[in-house]
């Protein structure tokens, strides 16, 4: 249809006269009218509807699962919160259920050697004291701490108190280069020093230079004058190697410490010695060696009877022959 002034107004005409017919159908109500001529195009345009609304519908569809789809996501997003915030509850629990038994053995230890300790957590590593190798524990004077006391864990020796503060102290670890305890053998008494070494085992100097000392022998800490800084008793170390003494008045030998340094984590100062030395009380029971099951064979030489045979009975390979025989 060309675009004329004719065609303007026949549009302008429908368009009221499609107005007119709206209204008259709101104001008719189910009595309209035109109800009859909607029925008509229903069933006229109808099928025609249903297939464009077929078209459609994937659209919509696919709307409606980019929707349901964002669902999904923030779902999914949600459950692995909480499964992050499960794993974290679960580490949580198993680092305390670790240093619960942390706890419990280092009790044990300041029980058999009657320590009164004070439990505390450390709270940093040497690198604010310097080079040195310390930790700083979160117990300070308002805990009862003071200089020179003696500092063990439920393993045995982790050093001595250097310096304290109102809720904080330092503690110089027993492989540090410029810590040394004086330590006594165990059964025999033999007594040294040890030194810390950084990394590498403890060097203790064993004051009688003909000590019999072998691998696997244990030391703890020979105590200090008035308890500080070292009480009696405490877990120092297992020997690894010995020099030779060479007619040497001391002897040298080298000590694996039972603590690990660098995984500390909860601490005991003692802060009450022990009335009477412990002796070896504190170390722990060594398990006992299991026997070794030998087997023993016997070689019976050829010819020979073996025993609880019958007397009469042929032996060997000549009773053999002797059958065959007869």
């Amino acid at each position: 249809m060309r675009d004329t002034r004719e065609s303007r107004l026949l549009l302008v005409l429908l368009i009221v006269i499609a107005f007119a017919l709206i209204t008259i159908d709101i104001r008719g109500g189910e009595d309209s009218p035109v109800d009859g001529a909607r029925q008509a195009a229903s069933a006229v345009f109808g099928p025609v509807e249903k297939g464009v609304s077929g078209a459609v519908d994937p659209v919509g569809n696919a709307i409606g699962a980019v929707r349901d789809s964002d669902t999904r996501h923030n779902r999914i997003s949600a459950l692995e919160r909480e499964n992050a915030e499960l794993k974290q509850r679960l580490g949580s629990d198993s680092r305390n259920r670790s240093r619960v038994r942390q706890l419990d053995t280092m009790l044990q230890r300041a029980g058999a050697g009657q320590y009164g300790i004070k439990a505390a957590e450390v709270i940093g590593i040497g690198a604010a004291q310097g080079f040195s190798w310390t930790v700083t524990i979160d117990a300070g004077t308002r805990d009862g701490i003071k200089r020179d006391m003696t500092v063990l864990n439920g393993e045995g020796l982790v050093g001595r108190v250097t310096t304290v503060g109102p809720s904080s102290a330092t503690v110089l670890l027993a492989n540090d280069p410029d810590f040394t305890v004086g330590t006594r053998l165990e059964k025999t008494d033999e007594l040294g020093f040890a030194s810390g070494r950084g990394d590498r085992p403890l060097a203790v100097q064993m004051l009688n230079g003909k000590a019999k000392v072998k691998k696997g022998d244990r030391l703890v800490t020979f105590g200090s004058q008035a308890d500080k800084p070292f009480v009696p008793g405490v877990p120092v170390g297992r020997v690894v190697r010995v020099d030779p003494s060479g007619g040497d008045l001391t002897r040298t030998v080298y000590v694996d410490p039972f603590v690990g340094f660098t995984k500390l984590d909860l601490v005991g100062i003692v802060v009450q010695a022990p009335r009477k030395d412990p002796r070896d009380a504190v170390l722990p029971t060594k398990p006992k060696p299991q026997p070794t099951p030998t087997v023993t064979v016997t070689a019976t030489p050829p010819g020979t009877k073996p025993s609880g045979a019958p007397s009469g009975a042929p032996t060997g390979a000549a009773g053999a022959g002797d059958g065959d025989q007869e």
